[in-house]
């Protein structure tokens, strides 16, 4: 299963340029002219309290999915705990590596190391959305975790459930491709997981962002055993 890289990872676009900077504004521009914020400033600091309840639960080598500018994947870094972030974006895969997390610019439907020998899996930050088509997202995930794997996901905080043509847009005209996204609350999450191959073993919420943990539902696809050593050394 292969997917190419979305036409807005490229070395010049507004994302990079808010990675970069470590800041906004940076928005989600919706074909009617809807904008969803993105909070470029807190993805670009350090783990807050709402990440470190999800990275707590964390066990085993953690696959951190759209690592962005990897604040999640250094912290697990600084506790010890063997993280791997991917991401299709080159700026955020250099921001990674310069917190001291190990990343590859690759895309989740990209062959990935230790398939099916995860044993957590993070899905934070709206990522659910990743190709506009959670159902596939969370399907291509039951592949890469292991059978007593946990995916950690963040719903949004709204009851919502779409799937559109985005933009990013810089608030000052400079804009990207279209490519599509989806965003998914709690309600519309848990059942586009249970259909995935799902089941949901815990949610709580940190201020204004719910959580879930996902573990695989019994079924065949889940030979791999065992962690992967050294999650980070892979290529």
């Amino acid at each position: 299963m292969s997917a190419p890289a979305p036409p807005w990872c490229t070395e010049r676009d507004p994302y990079a340029d808010a990675l970069r900077s470590g800041r906004g504004p940076l928005f989600l521009r919706r074909t009617d002219g809807w904008l969803l914020p993105l909070e470029v400033e807190r993805w670009c600091a350090g783990a807050d309290e709402a990440d470190m309840s999800v990275l707590r639960r964390c066990s085993g080598a953690v696959l951190d999915i759209g690592c962005g500018p990897g604040r999640l994947v250094a912290a697990l870094a600084a506790l010890g705990v063997p993280a791997l972030g991917v991401d299709t974006s080159p700026a955020a895969i250099a921001r990674t590596r310069g917190a001291g997390g190990a990343a590859l610019q690759r895309s989740v439907f990209d062959p990935l190391p230790g398939e099916g020998r995860w044993q957590s899996a993070l899905l934070l930050d709206g990522n659910v959305g990743i190709g506009g088509d959670p159902s596939k997202l969370l399907a291509r995930i039951r592949e890469l975790l292991a059978p007593d794997g946990l995916l950690y996901v963040e719903a949004a905080p709204a009851e919502v459930e779409e799937r559109t043509e985005v933009r990013l847009d810089d608030g000052t005209g400079g804009r990207g491709p279209a490519f599509l996204w989806a965003r998914l609350g709690r309600g519309a999450l848990r059942e586009r997981a249970v259909g995935a191959g799902w089941h949901v073993s815990e949610e709580w919420r940190c201020g204004e962002r719910p959580f879930m943990a996902l573990g695989p539902s019994a079924g065949p696809g889940h030979s791999g055993t065992g962690a992967p050593g050294g999650a980070g050394t892979h290529g």
